[in-house]
């Protein structure tokens, strides 16, 4: 079967709730009765049960941009997967390059809350993707080699089913710079390849691989017209509404 693409909006830390809410009754409006394609918004922590509720009964999931592996405890500013699940979120970000520029996540930590994830029924997107000196040293394949067989440490084929992969060249995100349709193919290709040796040949030809970075308009016919990727996780073309609506629309 063809692999339904997802088109996800990463707001990061833009958006009070009143905001969230604007942008949400606007944007459904624009991409109502879309269903080629799956959609899915990641507001921060507290705007999340404002769009899940302004989501209900759409088209549209709501997701959180981070999520603890831990089920409870003494972790000052944390939020658990049944935190995520209470509001009705039904997706988590994990692993996404600014938590491991910025807060130090490692393969180990990804790997975690892919256990918690999938333990209880999020679907996770897993992120992954190399910096500019990695990618110029030629290193990319190792790079997105070790994070998958990182991130998938413990991980059935059975359980495997809901995960969705991330691909992001750190260097093309909020650059203006964007990895070429064939350069986001290759790392693709390399990342499915990963998955088939770990996981199996189904498993990797189910997965779904989501290419980020400066994902726009403009660009995104040329990147999700490639059917090697299966949709896009989108940062500042998604804060506005026609913006990110024309891109699940190319």
């Amino acid at each position: 079967m063809p692999r339904k693409s997802l088109i996800a909006a990463n707001w990061k830390m833009y958006k009070t709730p009143a905001e969230a809410k604007a942008f949400t009754d606007a944007f459904l409006s624009l991409v109502a009765g879309h269903d080629r394609d799956e959609i899915a918004l990641f507001p921060s922590v507290t705007s999340l049960a404002t769009v899940v509720a302004a989501v209900a009964g759409s088209n549209v999931s709501a997701g959180l941009q981070n999520m603890h592996f831990a089920e409870e405890g003494a972790y000052t500013g944390e939020t658990s997967a049944s935190m995520l699940l209470a509001v009705g979120a039904t997706h988590t970000l994990i692993g996404h390059s600014e938590r491991r520029q910025y807060f130090n996540e490692t393969d180990e930590v990804v790997n975690k809350k892919l256990h918690t994830a999938l333990k209880h029924g999020i679907i996770p997107v897993v992120c992954i993707g190399e910096v500019l000196a990695e990618r110029e040293g030629g290193l990319t394949a190792e790079v997105l080699k070790t994070q998958i067989a990182g991130a998938f440490v413990g991980i059935t084929a059975e359980a495997a089913a809901p995960i969705v992969i991330a691909y992001e060249p750190v260097w093309a995100i909020g650059t203006g710079k964007t990895a070429t349709p064939e350069m986001a193919v290759e790392a693709h290709k390399i990342v499915r390849a990963e998955v088939a040796k770990l996981l199996g040949a189904d498993v990797a030809a189910a997965v779904r691989i989501l290419y980020g970075g400066s994902v726009k308009p403009e660009n995104a016919t040329a990147l999700l017209g490639e059917e090697e990727i299966d949709g896009a996780l989108v940062g500042g073309a998604s804060l506005k509404a026609d913006s990110f609506a024309a891109i699940v629309k190319y």
